[in-house]
């Protein structure tokens, strides 16, 4: 019997595609497929490794996404990106690897990027390649490539961007994306003279994507932002500028995180390119309070909707799936959206559409399959206790404890199910208005959970791996509450 690999060599890693036997591909096929955290309605690799979400976008009357994947297991290996279609960002269907290490300048990963629409025939997608030499030096590289309606793809001849004399080999993740008629393009940098993280801002020349200037490095915060950013995108939400972004090693000191990295982002007043500027931006902020959310791309749909997807999972962490041959998976599709000067976050409305059966329920649910979205409202002035993935005598279970006296939404996943990452805790809070009413929807997916407070307002995010007896919802309260339970529709395909 063929074994999963467990034990990454850099030889392993970085093995062609081509030279995999495909006994091992079927024995590693099955393995996953036979796996009892596979989820019902989210985004997840058939193997392998799924990370950063690309090429977010809508092309051809339909949304486009891709991520970045390593096939033959949990490794960061010799990545790809894989494409999906969808119709209603719902319904995803799987179109197969899109872009794959073939040439010079992407010969050892194809990593993260994005996508814009040219005309109506191709699509423009821009990546970083990854590069190394026979010293196992680093050299980056930001390419293009077209993938035209049919879903055939070719790859530009030369590079794009070369890496700036500014920045050192940590040079990655181009967004590109239109501003008063003009290309513009943001990418994550670590900085040469300080190895500080910094994002770096280009201009398309005559709005030629294949001719780039450089306009240099965009000031958005005074903050000293760790050794690195990855994964910038910059959206505009009635015309005021948000930032999305990931500082790598950023000091606790300027805003307080639990992950390995966090996922964070500003507002802005006014986005100014000439001067690679975001004016009067606000303090940092965290994307999500949760345990697992990364990478964050968005784009301005042409329907006037700004949306974002995540990687929920972090670099550098394991995961009990990681022995079964795979690792990460996606986030419900979300609408950003701006109130009173607050970014909310929450899922797109078509999101509805996987409801089936709803439930009022009082105390305690069945849920057979913890695959359901939860509604429940907590009067101002309570403290409620509400236990997920719970087995029947309440001793494993992920607990939510929702105070709307001090405004307080706290997850413990200490006992939810198999234990990772407890170097970063068990536990996460949230914080809203005090005294006042509270609302939850709260999306559970087999071993995934995503909670949105007061409709986006705060957003809680993790993954949980319990066993087949932790199907249960409990709700205690001082009072009598009842919520409301979906099951959800089971949309892979």
């Amino acid at each position: 019997m063929t074994e999963i690999i467990s034990k990454w060599t850099r030889e392993l890693r970085y093995k062609p595609y081509s030279e995999w036997d495909d006994e091992y591909v079927v024995a590693l096929t099955n393995s996953v497929a036979s796996s009892k955290w596979r989820t019902g309605y989210h985004i997840e690799p058939k193997t392998g490794l799924l990370n950063d979400p690309n090429g977010f976008s809508f092309f051809n009357g339909k949304w486009q996404l891709f991520f970045q994947y390593y096939p033959f297991g949990a490794a960061h290996g010799l990545k790809s990106w894989y494409h999906l279609e969808s119709e209603d960002l719902i319904h995803w269907e799987e179109k197969g690897i899109a872009l794959q290490s073939d040439n010079n300048y992407d010969s050892h990963g194809v990593y993260s990027g994005s996508a814009y629409p040219i005309d109506e025939e191709k699509l423009f997608l821009f990546y970083t390649g990854n590069v190394r030499d026979d010293n196992w030096n680093r050299f980056t590289f930001q390419n293009g490539a077209f993938m035209y309606t049919d879903g055939t793809i070719e790859k530009f001849d030369n590079p794009l961007v070369n890496q700036p004399e500014e920045t050192t080999d940590h040079f990655r993740d181009p967004q590109i994306f239109r501003y008063q008629n003009q290309f513009y393009m943001i990418i994550g940098a670590q900085k040469q003279s300080d190895k500080t993280g910094a994002i770096f801002l280009y201009k398309a020349l005559s709005n030629n994507i294949k001719n780039w200037n450089l306009i240099g490095e965009l000031t958005f915060s005074r903050s000293e932002l760790g050794f690195m950013i990855e994964c910038p995108t910059l959206i505009f939400i009635k015309e005021v500028p948000v930032l999305l972004f990931c500082p790598q090693g950023l000091s606790q000191s300027i805003h307080p995180y639990e992950n390995i990295y966090p996922n964070m982002y500003i507002i802005g007043e006014t986005f100014e390119p000439t001067n690679a500027a975001i004016t009067n931006a606000t303090s940092l902020q965290n994307l999500d309070e949760g345990f697992e959310v990364y990478a964050t791309q968005a784009f301005n749909a042409p329907d006037g909707r700004a949306l974002s997807v995540s990687w929920i999972g972090l670099p550098e962490i394991s995961y009990p799936t990681d022995k079964e041959g795979y690792q990460g998976m996606l986030s419900l599709v979300k609408e950003l959206t701006l109130h009173n000067g607050k970014l909310k976050q929450y899922p797109v409305d078509e999101t509805k559409s996987l409801r089936q059966i709803e439930h009022i329920f009082h105390r305690s649910l069945d849920t057979k399959t913890n695959r359901f979205e939860l509604e429940l409202t907590i009067p101002k002035n309570e403290i409620v206790e509400l236990k997920l993935f719970s087995n029947a005598d309440e001793t494993r279970y992920l607990a939510f404890t929702l105070d709307s006296v001090n405004g307080k939404v706290s997850v413990d996943r200490e006992f939810a199910g198999e234990r990772f990452g407890e170097e970063y805790g068990f536990k996460r809070e949230a914080f809203v208005t005090k005294k006042e009413e509270m609302k939850i929807n709260l999306f559970a997916d087999t071993s995934v959970f995503e909670c949105f407070v007061n409709e986006g307002e705060r957003v809680i995010s993790g993954r949980v791996f319990p066993d087949e007896s932790q199907t249960f919802v409990y709700l205690h309260s001082k009072i009598d509450l009842s919520g409301k339970l979906w099951r959800l529709n089971n949309q892979k395909r």
